[in-house]
């Protein structure tokens, strides 16, 4: 004897998406790396992804919903939507630090407070559009997902890339701070030599009178 029904449907839905997944999520990590250039960004983006699970299982659990097959549908939304956010965040702290010149903990302060009002009222008017879908059974687990899951996701854009990018990117922070070392002190040599050719340059009578 064996199930059947929608269960049987939902089951083959699940297992044919499953298949597509892991090509999916490939070709996704491959254009972030081939966008950035970098592993260390890619990292920061790719790292928060599974934490947004979190706040999709705290929403089925709260709502006490199954995680069904349009759950996972969400889900994956979900994951799009927060790679999304990241990419944003993490283009505007290394354009903060390019083209404004800033170091790396005021880039991350400057893009992340420049950044929370887009991210908020973006998530906030998908939240809201997913309101309709709560009282429909077949799509209200998709509707959770999203929402708690978007919710979470971007309190973990704002807190979360930021921290991460701060702790991935330490080697390039300890370069920045030598540099800032190394210019101070060539800078330092430099006004001790100006100042001591100005001196050899006066005359031995207004060097003595000074």
């Amino acid at each position: 004897m064996e199930w059947g029904g929608e269960f049987e449907s939902a089951s083959t839905a699940q297992q044919s998406l499953g298949r597509q997944m892991p090509l999916a999520f490939g070709t996704m990590l491959l254009i972030t790396i081939l966008l950035f250039g970098k592993l260390r960004q890619t990292a920061v983006i790719w790292t928060v992804v599974p934490m947004a699970v979190t706040g999709v299982g705290f929403g089925l659990l709260f709502t006490n919903l199954p995680f069904s097959f349009t759950a996972l549908l969400g889900l994956l939304s979900l994951s799009g939507m927060l790679i999304k956010n990241a990419i944003v965040l993490v283009e505007e702290i290394d354009a903060q630090k390019e083209e404004e010149g800033l170091d790396q903990s005021e880039a991350i302060v400057t893009a992340s407070v420049s950044r929370l009002r887009p991210v908020v009222l973006a998530a906030a008017t998908t939240i809201l559009g997913m309101v309709p879908l709560l009282g429909d059974a077949f799509f209200a687990s998709m509707a959770v997902s999203i929402m708690a899951g978007l919710g979470f996701a971007s309190i973990l854009t704002l807190i979360g890339v930021p921290a991460l990018y701060h702790t991935y990117l330490r080697k390039e922070r300890r370069q920045e701070r030598q540099n800032s070392d190394t210019k101070r002190s060539t800078d330092a040599e430099v006004r001790t030599l100006d100042a001591t050719s100005d001196n050899k340059q006066k005359p031995p009578e207004k060097i003595a009178a000074e």
